[in-house]
């Protein structure tokens, strides 16, 4: 955990000495699931997410990106509305720490130096990487491994505003379509204890709200 506060800390620093604006703020939300074990609802936020997060604004329109998110992940077949998996009974609990690097694009105008208020809807994606816990289920208990890292691609919705003077404050919902199937247990190295499609991976999302602070020189896309 230190290592990876490290190298984001040194790679904020890094960019913002290059003089454009630059954000830094914090996420707060909640996280859900979707796999082989409890309901499929897309977007659920049911457990704890938090995270902090740096935007570098190369114009109006789009910014590269870097964030860390906590995110505890909990699901029941109790939960569900598919009757075999209510009679299966299995539940699960694991933890997401993610680093993602990538770009945001807005579809309005984002200009944070003129003091309009402004509000645009933007996308967000790139990679990330992602630590969790190996899990596997055996009699219906589910019994915890080795810590485990893998790629996931983010697919993030939001919308953010300046509504606050020196702030921006935002919306967003994002979907990470792991590289991993295993993050319910339901795809373990021994493969008689796997259940579930094992052809198709898991899925977390985040959804919450982003609170940024901006600082940093006029940068070269602003009018003189």
């Amino acid at each position: 955990m230190k290592r990876i506060f490290f190298v984001v800390t040194a790679m904020i620093i890094s960019v913002a000495a290059s003089a454009q604006i630059n954000e830094v703020g914090v996420f707060a939300g909640g996280a859900n699931y979707i796999g082989d074990v409890g309901p499929t609802t897309y977007i659920a936020p049911k457990d704890v997410a938090l995270g902090f997060m740096y935007r570098w604004n190369r114009s109006p329109r789009h910014s590269y990106r870097a964030s860390f998110t906590y995110g505890k992940i909990t699901s029941e077949d109790a939960d569900s509305d598919a009757s075999g998996r209510q009679q299966r009974g299995y539940k699960f609990d694991n933890s997401i720490k993610e680093l993602s690097l990538g770009l945001e694009f807005n579809f309005f105008d984002f200009n944070l130096h003129e003091s309009d208020l402004k509000v645009t809807p933007y996308v967000y994606s790139g990679i990330s990487y992602f630590w969790y816990t190996e899990l596997y289920v055996q009699n219906g208990v589910t019994y915890r491994g080795d810590s485990k890292g893998a790629l996931a691609i983010p697919m993030t919705v939001g919308i953010k505003t300046n509504v606050i003077p020196g702030f921006v404050l935002g919306f967003e919902a994002g979907a990470r379509y792991t590289f991993s199937d295993n993050i319910d247990g339901s795809n373990p190295e021994n493969a008689v204890l796997a259940f579930g499609n094992l052809e198709s991976n898991d899925w977390y999302v985040f959804t919450g709200f982003t609170l940024t602070y901006t600082f940093g020189n006029k940068p070269c896309y602003c009018a003189e």
